[in-house]
């Protein structure tokens, strides 16, 4: 990561360049048994895609409002830094009526059918795999992002001084969420290549920080897991083992 980097798209851009190889992400859905590890590199091209899904097929730019109602997961993870690289606003938990463009997960669509704009639905399937039958009013993501560009530019720059996400009453710029996620990363300890497990949801942005953005600005990665208590009683040890988890938050 670099000093000059000054929104979340910037420092995911530093992580490519400094090791593309390293893993980023490491999901785990402890109902459903899924693992999925992503490296810089293959999260970076998910994010490209999803952002030209964002700024092509849903006509998003900078300053528009996203309502994300999804819980933690790697697919969260990808959208929110799709809406940092477009400019778009990710409010997480959002109220669809109020927002531009709602990302539902399969819980929440009766709410996102508020949205006036355009609606995008995930099915949370392991490997990401789309619906059996698409949600009336919604565009399947995982039908709709395979075709999408992997590399992705921007209609208008981005600026970091503008809102960008909104979590929990609390409202960060790009450079104040860079800001506090380096400050978290400090807190916690996290260097360069550490790993670092987090069990907390993406309803705060306590969760949301350890769950993606400290890590990410501190080139360390994360361990994110999902439905944690539904593992054994020993599971959680076998896990920081086998993961080579440094330090947790579970």
């Amino acid at each position: 990561m670099t000093s000059s980097d000054r929104t979340p798209a910037d420092l995911l851009r530093s992580a490519l360049a400094a090791d593309p190889a390293r893993p980023l992400v490491t999901f785990y859905d402890d109902a459903t048994g899924e693992r999925v590890e992503l490296s810089v590199a293959t999260f970076a091209n998910w994010v490209a895609k999803t952002s030209n899904l964002l700024q092509g097929e849903l006509a998003a730019g900078p300053g528009d409002r996203l309502a994300l109602l999804l819980p933690a997961h790697w697919q969260s993870a990808v959208w929110l830094l799709a809406c940092s690289s477009v400019g778009v606003v990710a409010e997480v938990g959002g109220d669809p009526a109020q927002a531009d463009v709602v990302v539902s997960g399969p819980d929440t669509l009766d709410r996102a059918r508020a949205c006036g704009g355009e609606r995008v639905a995930l099915a949370l399937r392991p490997l990401g795999g789309r619906f059996p039958q698409t949600p009336a009013g919604f565009a399947d993501y995982a039908v709709e992002v395979p075709a999408q560009g992997d590399r992705f530019a921007p209609y208008a720059p981005v600026d970091p001084d503008a809102a960008a996400l909104t979590v929990g009453g609390l409202r960060l710029s790009g450079a104040e969420l860079v800001g506090r996620a380096r400050e978290d990363a400090a807190a916690l300890g996290l260097t360069p290549g550490a790993r670092l497990l987090s069990g907390r949801p993406y309803d705060s942005w306590d969760g949301l920080s350890a769950g993606l953005f400290a890590p990410l600005a501190a080139g360390a990665s994360v361990v994110l897991c999902r439905n944690l208590a539904e593992l054994a009683p020993d599971g959680l040890a076998k896990r920081a083992e086998s993961e080579r988890v440094t330090h947790s938050v579970a």
